[in-house]
C-alpha cells in the first residue's frame, strides 16, 4: 500500500524498559540491528499496527507495554533504487513512518523472537537511548535521529540522560558517534525485501 507520492505506510517502535534502555534486534541471519518496525495493512491505524508488528516481531502483547508517545508527524525517508525491487521502481520511492515511545511493564521473558513463523530477529539487546547510528543504513539515520529527538522529551528522567547533550553532538552529527555493537553492518530497509538488482551492477552500501 503506498500513498499518492509512493510512499509506503510504516511504524517504528522504540521499547524502553526500567532503565531507559531500549530494545535494539539483530535482523535474523545477518548483523544488522535495529528497532521493531514493519508496515501498515491497509484498514489498519497506525496504533494498530504497532500492535501487531510488536507481537510479531519481539512477541509481547497489548498488555506487556504503556504507549508512552508518538511522533507527531510522518516522517519521511527515500529508499535509493539498488536497494529497490525491479518491479517496484518508477512508482515506490521510500517510507513514511509513526514512531511510538512504548514502556515494558511485562518482564524480559515475555520477549519471544519466535512468536510467528516468519522471525525477523534472531537476537536482541538493551541498548543505551541514543544508539549507534553508524549501525543503521545512511539513508534512514536523519529519520532515526528525529524520531529519537521528539520521543526524548518524554523518557522518563529518572534513569535518563541525554547523550548528544553529555558529549555536546548536535543531532545531525549523529553519524559521529562511535558503535557500542561491535563489527555491526548495515541494517536493511523494514522487512528485509529490498535487495540490490543483481543486473544493476551494484553492491550493497
Amino acid at each position: 500500500m503506498l500513498d499518492r507520492d509512493g510512499f509506503r505506510p510504516n511504524v517504528g517502535i522504540v521499547l524502553l524498559n526500567q532503565k531507559n534502555q531500549v530494545f535494539w534486534g539483530k535482523r535474523i541471519r545477518t548483523h544488522s540491528w535495529q528497532f521493531p518496525q514493519g508496515g501498515i495493512d491497509r484498514g489498519e491505524t497506525p496504533e494498530q499496527a504497532m500492535i501487531r508488528e510488536l507481537h510479531e516481531e519481539v512477541g509481547l502483547q497489548r498488555e506487556h507495554i504503556r504507549i508512552v508517545a508518538r511522533t507527531r508527524d510522518w516522517l519521511r525517508y527515500e529508499v535509493p533504487d539498488r536497494f529497490i525491487r525491479r518491479d517496484s521502481r518508477g512508482f515506490y520511492k521510500g517510507q513514511k513512518q509513526i514512531w511510538f515511545l512504548l514502556q515494558l511493564v511485562g518482564h524480559d521473558w515475555d520477549l519471544n523472537l519466535r512468536a510467528t513463523n516468519h522471525p525477523e530477529f534472531d537476537a536482541w539487546r538493551w541498548n543505551d537511548y541514543w544508539v549507534p547510528l553508524e549501525a543503521v543504513v545512511e539513508f534512514k539515520r536523519e529519520v532515526y535521529v528525529t524520531a529519537l529527538t521528539e520521543l526524548s522529551r518524554y523518557v522518563p528522567r529518572n534513569e535518563f540522560r541525554n547523550r548528544f547533550l553529555r558529549q555536546g553532538i548536535r543531532p545531525m552529527d549523529a553519524d559521529q558517534m562511535q558503535s557500542d555493537i561491535p563489527n555491526a553492518c548495515f541494517e536493511l530497509p523494514p522487512g528485509a525485501s529490498f535487495q540490490p538488482d543483481p543486473q544493476s551492477g551494484n553492491d550493497h552500501a
